[in-house]
């Protein structure tokens, strides 16, 4: 506005630029902290990323945390508004799919984000963001059960779990296809957990477990670390205390290990040792493709189900990158990957390599999901529609 002379700053203007402003960098952090994790995100790379200086960043937000909580929530607020405009007219089940997948491959964090980043959140904000995610979740299992009146709620919630998994599943590898091709693919998957009863799972054979094998201080160091790193973080989680855990004073950790590092690597080749066990066990068994690959979702979902080894390693997988001791175990964990993938397309030559890297990745988000969110994981039916909905998303 103008008077006189002078030229006064129009106020709805300042504040609309403040807040386009504010929500760059949120989209900034948001797709800094999934790419690289949040430990390792700066406020100076976020302020980079944005295009601005760091200081201007805390004209906007105290610290790192509330930049993250403020992510988190837009994820959210994204998904509760994507969710009421489709079933504003009612519950079409198919329209909320193909939209939440738009979602999920144009933004991908918002749908994946807080499950990778929830260790860092406040107790009170965490609460916050899983209220409201159930009562999206809830929307879109009244949504699913209007097409499919022999589900119980409990399924239809756990099918809807099982898509905000998939959708977000993207954020979790690299592919090189269109955003066109990428929502296609998802819907895909999508539309398979759609078909699906979680009720009728059947049961899962699981390895035996070996009795009387004596256990050293290093398994002992290892099980206290693994189960603290899945309860709270890696990086939130001291040398001092893994001592603790087991009875030991700190510096004896270092007796055993050189760094935590050192002990996060080893949780990793203990991972990957149990699942080259159940690989070696399906060989053994049978050489066709299909039930090649169902042996190796029943052994993943039995090892990730059984200790916290595979999660810990699987949700640090952006800590290790780069630490010279883990090179060899992140090539291991890739190289276990693309057997899945041989596989798939092994059992359907029709598909891409990169189709089959994205459905590989959304079965395996359905389960890593789960147990990283403790979703009904003390059921005596978890594992088995686990295993039972990966099996449905790959189609086999």
């Amino acid at each position: 506005m103008r008077y006189g002379l002078f030229t006064m700053p129009d106020r709805k203007t300042t504040r609309t630029k403040g807040a386009d402003r504010k929500r760059q960098l949120v989209d900034s952090a948001a797709s800094l902290f999934v790419q690289r994790g949040y430990a390792r995100v700066s406020v100076a790379d976020i302020a980079r990323s944005a295009g601005v200086t760091a200081p201007s960043v805390y004209r906007h937000f105290d610290d790192k945390q509330s930049l993250l909580a403020a992510a988190v929530l837009a994820g959210v607020d994204d998904l509760e508004a994507c969710t009421d405009r489709v079933l504003r007219d009612g519950n079409d089940a198919v329209t909320l799919i193909s939209t939440v997948c738009a979602l999920a491959v144009e933004s991908p964090q918002t749908a994946s984000l807080w499950r990778w980043t929830s260790n860092y959140l406040t107790v009170e904000q965490n609460k916050q963001v899983a209220l409201r995610t159930r009562e999206v979740i809830g929307q879109w299992a009244a949504a699913i059960l209007t097409d499919r009146d022999d589900l119980t709620e409990r399924e239809a919630v756990q099918l809807a779990w099982a898509i905000l998994s998939v959708s977000g599943s993207l954020t979790v590898h690299h592919t090189r296809m269109s955003s066109a091709r990428a929502q296609e693919e998802i819907e895909k998957l999508v539309r398979r957990l759609l078909t699906l009863s979680p009720a009728t799972a059947p049961t899962l054979d699981t390895a035996p477990v070996i009795s009387g094998v004596t256990r050293s201080r290093r398994d002992e160091i290892l099980d206290a670390a693994a189960a603290l790193f899945a309860d709270r973080g890696y990086s939130d989680v001291g040398v001092d205390e893994i001592g603790r855990a087991v009875g030991i004073a700190g510096p004896s950790v270092y007796k055993h290990f050189p760094s935590k590092m050192a002990i996060l690597v080893a949780i990793g080749y203990r991972s990957g040792a149990r699942l080259d066990a159940g690989v070696m066990a399906a060989y053994g068994a049978t050489d066709d493709p299909a039930k090649l690959l169902a042996a190796l979702v029943d052994s993943y979902v039995d090892v990730i189900t059984s200790t916290p080894d595979l999660s810990v390693s699987f949700n640090n997988s952006s800590v290790l990158a780069g630490q010279p001791g883990a090179t060899d175990l992140l090539d291991i964990q890739r190289r276990y990957v693309a057997r899945w993938i041989d596989l798939l397309v092994e059992v359907d030559p029709s598909l891409k390599r990169d189709q089959g890297a994205v459905a590989v990745h959304a079965a395996l988000s359905v389960v890593n999901d789960a147990v990283r969110m403790r979703r009904g994981a003390q059921s005596p039916q978890f594992a088995a529609r686990m295993a039972y909905l990966m099996k449905g998303v790959l189609a086999i």
